[in-house]
């Protein structure tokens, strides 16, 4: 396919732009920063009107896109006033939606966030593992932002029935770099208790990416999108059970097994996480219980 990739120079920008070329497919990055090169256009995603260009051509670089893939945004609570974060993430979003419709890409992927499930859970969460069965809490003009464009695509498959726009609910997102201080952690549980102790590496990132381009169905549908373990030694159940011993658990929990739960990812778009950080900490692979 020829694929537009929205913020293909950021930390999970970077894998997913080298995965679709490794799977064959013609990808153009899209970004306000990179280095200058053929794979990259500079675009401004809060202008309308280079989005709108840039998906219907591009001098002799490219006529057109079969897919979107929009990952460009702000990418977390805290780095900017709020306002700008709303007015950035939410403008970018439209206009790429918005844009992809009228240049006819019937098929989009992009970020949404796992904050959208209550993260940093200061208010528990109704059950452990969380998955994508109960209503989005958001608790920051960030999340705020990605409930709403969950909003938006589901108004916009509505609106056209061939088109497909999946939300990916991306856990965060780690390099093999990141893998150093894991092991820091386990001092302290409430350390990484606001995201269940999940993450996911970036090349499993962009594996949820491809999948959702090879399996996605026309209509919206959203997907947590985190590695199959948690960042922790210790187990999932000792840590639910001393974090969280008011929620119900609804499964089983072996071993690390992640808290965000990724079933409907796994059965709906065969994604299967290929890496953890315990390949680089092999002490760390069997559960300590505490």
């Amino acid at each position: 396919m020829r694929i537009a990739v929205t913020g293909g120079s950021g930390k999970l920008g970077r894998h997913v732009v080298r995965r679709l070329r490794e799977d064959g497919h013609q990808v153009l990055n899209l970004d306000r920063a990179g280095e200058r090169n053929p794979g990259l256009a500079i675009v401004d995603l809060r202008d309308y009107g280079q989005v709108l260009d840039v998906f219907l051509g591009l001098d002799d670089r490219h006529s057109g896109f079969d897919a979107v893939v929009h990952l460009g945004a702000i990418p977390a609570p805290g780095i900017v006033p709020d306002s700008a974060t709303f007015e950035n993430n939410m403008l970018a979003t439209y206009n790429v939606f918005q844009a992809a419709r009228r240049a006819g890409v019937k098929k989009i992927v992009y970020a949404s966030s796992e904050t959208v499930l209550g993260l940093p859970f200061d208010v528990d969460p109704p059950y452990i593992p969380v998955d994508e069965e109960y209503p989005a809490r958001p608790e920051s003009t960030y999340s705020l932002v990605k409930h709403l464009e969950e909003q938006m695509a589901i108004e916009l498959t509505r609106w056209d029935p061939e088109l497909s726009i999946i939300g990916l609910r991306f856990s965060n997102v780690m390099d093999v770099e990141d893998y150093e201080r894991f092991p820091s952690f386990d001092a302290d549980p409430m350390l990484r208790k606001w995201n269940l102790w999940g993450y996911i590496d970036g090349r499993d990132g962009a594996q949820a990416v491809a999948r959702a381009l090879e399996n996605g169905k026309p209509g919206f549908e959203a997907f947590i999108i985190a590695n199959a373990d948690t960042v922790m030694s210790r187990s999932s159940a000792s840590l639910a059970a001393e974090v969280f011993p008011d929620v119900k658990v609804i499964k089983e929990l072996g071993g690390h097994e992640t808290m965000l739960s990724i079933d409907k990812a796994t059965r709906l778009l065969g994604f299967e996480p290929e890496h953890t950080w315990r390949a680089y900490h092999p002490n760390r692979t069997t559960p300590i219980e505490d």
